[in-house]
């Protein structure tokens, strides 16, 4: 079976910390004005503020590499989507129709002129060899190479921000919710069978 390599984020973890933002800049030295992850807040200051860490979610079905007309958006083997930045001519396209906002561009200038698109790249660098000084200036550090996980989620200190395979990380994430309020008592007699009132 193929691995899937996904992110998950845990709402009910995530402290609105920005560690994972930090730790991505830091370890793929991105240009000034270009965030790959980004944290969002949702009800800020209300009765259930929840925040959730943002980047390119590396769709099974990605809408941006449905609209880019030079296809340099693909699919590795393990379904992390990546771009050559080689051949993309900043049309921008991919911006639009990405929900997560994950396609930027690093300029903005006369007659529409964007540069090449940067996103995150689940730290797994892209078309050029392997853990190679040219791929490193392009996109930044190969972690997945190294046998790494991504720096936001190996840094998440809450480990709210899980990445890896689908299957496993859907089942550490399901695991979590069936447990919440429940505490010690999540399998007994009362949880698992309605006991009669006396």
């Amino acid at each position: 079976m193929t691995v899937r390599m996904k992110f998950i984020c845990d709402t009910e973890r995530c402290i609105d910390c920005n560690g994972c933002v930090t730790a991505c800049k830091s370890e793929n030295e991105t240009p000034w004005g270009v965030s790959r992850r980004r944290v969002v807040t949702i009800n800020d200051g209300s009765p259930g503020e929840h925040s959730i860490s943002v980047a390119c979610m590396h769709c099974t079905d990605a809408p941006c590499m449905a609209v880019c007309p030079t296809n340099c958006i693909y699919h590795t083997d393990n379904g992390i989507v990546l771009h050559n930045k080689d051949q993309c001519i900043g049309c921008g396209y991919c911006a639009l129709a990405c929900p997560f906002g994950a396609p930027q561009f690093p300029e903005t200038g006369l007659f529409a002129h964007r540069g090449k698109m940067d996103k995150c790249t689940y730290c797994a660098g892209g078309p050029e060899q392997d853990l190679s000084d040219e791929e490193f200036k392009k996109y930044g550090r190969n972690r997945i190479a190294e046998g790494k996980l991504p720096a936001c989620a190996e840094q998440c200190a809450t480990k709210a921000l899980l990445a890896g395979d689908a299957n496993v990380i859907s089942a550490i994430y399901e695991e979590r919710t069936a447990r919440r309020g429940y505490g010690g008592q999540l399998w007994g007699w009362d949880v698992a069978y309605e006991r009669p009132a006396k």
